[in-house]
C-alpha cells in the first residue's frame, strides 16, 4: 500500500510538471508568434516606404485599385515567414497629398492567431519640428526659454535657456558686438554663448537648404485659385496704404478687412538705418465673412495682410506675388493668434515672400500659436524710439515702444536675422522685455497645408503599435 501510495503521489507531480511545461512551450510558441508578427508588420511598413521610394504618391501598391494588399515575408532559409495586410490613406488639400497614413497588420504562418499591427506616417519632416530655423546669424538674449529644436545655417550667440538642441552649421564664425560678443570672438565656434544648456550645443550640423525647402508660391497661387481654396488679388490704392486684414473666428471662417490707410511710423529694421513702415492700420472696410473651405483650407493673397484672431481647423496663409517684381508682400501680427482647440486640430501657418513683422502697436502681452515662414526675408519687430529726435514715433505710441512679454507656441523660419527685442549696454530700449518659444508637438506630424519642410527626404515622421 505504501509503494502505492507513494506511485500515486510521483504520477500526479510528474503530471503537473508535465502540463506545466506542455503550457510553458504553447506560450513561448505564442509568444514568439506575437514578436514574429511584429516584425513583418515591420517589414510591411518597410516595403511600402520602399515602394513610395520608387513610385511616388502610388496608394494602391502599383494595382489602381483599393486595398489592403497582401505582402508576403520571405524566410532566408526557405518557406515564408508570414505575411503583411496593408492599407494605404493619403491626406490631401487642394488636391495635393500632404502625407500618407500606412498600417500594416503581421501574420505568423506559426500561429495565425495572433496578428500585430503598426502605423506609420510617411512624409517629409516638417519645419514645426523646430523652434527655430534660420538661414543666418542669431543672438538669443538672456531672457529667452526655448523649447524645441533651434537651427541656423549661421552662427548662434546663445544666452537664453535651452532644453533641446542648438545645432550650428558653422564650426566657426565671427561674433561680433552686434550679436552680444564684446570684445569680438573671432573665431567663435559654431554655438557660443552663456546660456545654461551647453551640453546640447552642436557645431558643424549638417546645413539645411533653405532654397530647397521652399515651397513654390506660383503652385499655392494656382491651388487657391483652382482647387477650391480663396484667393485675393493685390487691393487698389497706393502701396504703402493697401492691404487685406484677416480676422480669424473660431467657427472655421474669417472676418476680411480691405487697409484703406496707414500711420507711418519710423522703425529701424536690425539696427539699419530708420526708415518709414507703414504697418499700423489707420482705417479699413470689411469685405466680408469668407468659410474656410475644408478640403483647401489655404488662403492665397498678393498683398500685404495682417493676421489675428482665434483659429480653427488647419489654415495656411500665403503672401505673395510670384509673378509682380514691383510689389513685395508681407506678413503682420498685430495681435493674438491662438487656437479654437489644443488638441492638434486646429494650426497655423502663414508664408511670407518676404518679411513677418510684429508692428510698433502689437500688444503689451502677446501670444501667438502658429508656424510663420519669412520665405526670403525676416521675422522680428523693428527698432522704435522716443529719444531720437525726428525718428521717434508718435508720442501717442510712445507706450508701445517697449513691451512686456512675448510668448510664440510652434515655429519661426526665418532667411534673414530675427529679432523682438533691442537692448543697449543691457537695458532694453525697444521691443519685448521676455521671450517665451515652444515648438507645438502636436503640429509637427500634423502641419496646415503646404508647410515648408526641413528635408527634401521622406520618412515615417510617426510610428507606433495600433
Amino acid at each position: 500500500m505504501l509503494v502505492l501510495a507513494f506511485m500515486g503521489i510521483f504520477l500526479l507531480i510528474m503530471g503537473t510538471i508535465t502540463s506545466y511545461a506542455f503550457e510553458q512551450a504553447k506560450y513561448g510558441r505564442a509568444l514568439y508568434a506575437r514578436e514574429q508578427a511584429l516584425g513583418i508588420a515591420e517589414a510591411g511598413l518597410e516595403y511600402y516606404r520602399w515602394f513610395l521610394a520608387h513610385n511616388p504618391n502610388d496608394l494602391t501598391n502599383g494595382t489602381g485599385v483599393a486595398g489592403p494588399y497582401a505582402y508576403t515575408v520571405d524566410d532566408p532559409e526557405g518557406g515564408t515567414l508570414g505575411s503583411a495586410s496593408i492599407s494605404v490613406t493619403g491626406n490631401s488639400q487642394c488636391g495635393v497629398i500632404q502625407s500618407i497614413d500606412i498600417t500594416s497588420e503581421g501574420t505568423s504562418d506559426s500561429n495565425t492567431a495572433f496578428k500585430r499591427t503598426l502605423y506609420g506616417r510617411y512624409m517629409r519632416q516638417s519645419v514645426a519640428a523646430y523652434s527655430y530655423l534660420l538661414n543666418s546669424n542669431v543672438h538669443a538674449g538672456s531672457d529667452r526659454a526655448i523649447t524645441g529644436l533651434y537651427f541656423s545655417n549661421g552662427g548662434i550667440r546663445m544666452d537664453g535657456t535651452n532644453n533641446s538642441d542648438v545645432s550650428s552649421a558653422l564650426t566657426t564664425w565671427n561674433c561680433t558686438s552686434s550679436y552680444g560678443c564684446s570684445p569680438a570672438v573671432n573665431p567663435a565656434p559654431g554655438v557660443i554663448g552663456s546660456g545654461s544648456g551647453s551640453a546640447l550645443w552642436h557645431n558643424s550640423a549638417a546645413s539645411i537648404d533653405f532654397a530647397g525647402i521652399a515651397t513654390s508660391l506660383a503652385n499655392l497661387k494656382t491651388y487657391a485659385q483652382n482647387n477650391g481654396g480663396l484667393y485675393f488679388a493685390s487691393s487698389t490704392g497706393a502701396v504703402n496704404s493697401r492691404g487685406y486684414h484677416f480676422v480669424f473666428q473660431s467657427n472655421d471662417t474669417v472676418d476680411v478687412y480691405r487697409i484703406t490707410a496707414t500711420t507711418p511710423v519710423q522703425g529701424a529694421p536690425n539696427g539699419s538705418p530708420y526708415v518709414t513702415e507703414y504697418n499700423i492700420i489707420a482705417t479699413q472696410s470689411l469685405l466680408g465673412n469668407y468659410t474656410i473651405p475644408s478640403a483647401c483650407s489655404l488662403i492665397f493673397v498678393e498683398d500685404r495682410i495682417w493676421v489675428e484672431g482665434v483659429v480653427s481647423g488647419k489654415v495656411t496663409i500665403v503672401a505673395a506675388s510670384p509673378t509682380d517684381t514691383g510689389t513685395t508682400p508681407y506678413v503682420i501680427l498685430p495681435g493674438n493668434i491662438t487656437y479654437a482647440t489644443n488638441d492638434g486640430t486646429a494650426g497655423f501657418t502663414a508664408i511670407s515672400e518676404s518679411d513677418v513683422l510684429i508692428p510698433l502697436n502689437s500688444p503689451d502681452v502677446m501670444e501667438i500659436h502658429g508656424i510663420f515662414v519669412a520665405h526670403n526675408g525676416r521675422y522680428g519687430r523693428n527698432h522704435y524710439t522716443t529719444a531720437n529726435g525726428s525718428d521717434d514715433v508718435p508720442e501717442s505710441y510712445n507706450s508701445y515702444v517697449i513691451q512686456s512679454q512675448l510668448t510664440t507656441v510652434g515655429t519661426i523660419v526665418s532667411s534673414g536675422r530675427t529679432g523682438t527685442k533691442w537692448t543697449n549696454s543691457g537695458v532694453t530700449t525697444s521691443g519685448y522685455q521676455t521671450r517665451i518659444d515652444a515648438y507645438d508637438q502636436l503640429q509637427a506630424t500634423n502641419p496646415p497645408p503646404f508647410t515648408p519642410s526641413a528635408s527634401v527626404d521622406h520618412s515615417y515622421v510617426l510610428w507606433r503599435e495600433q
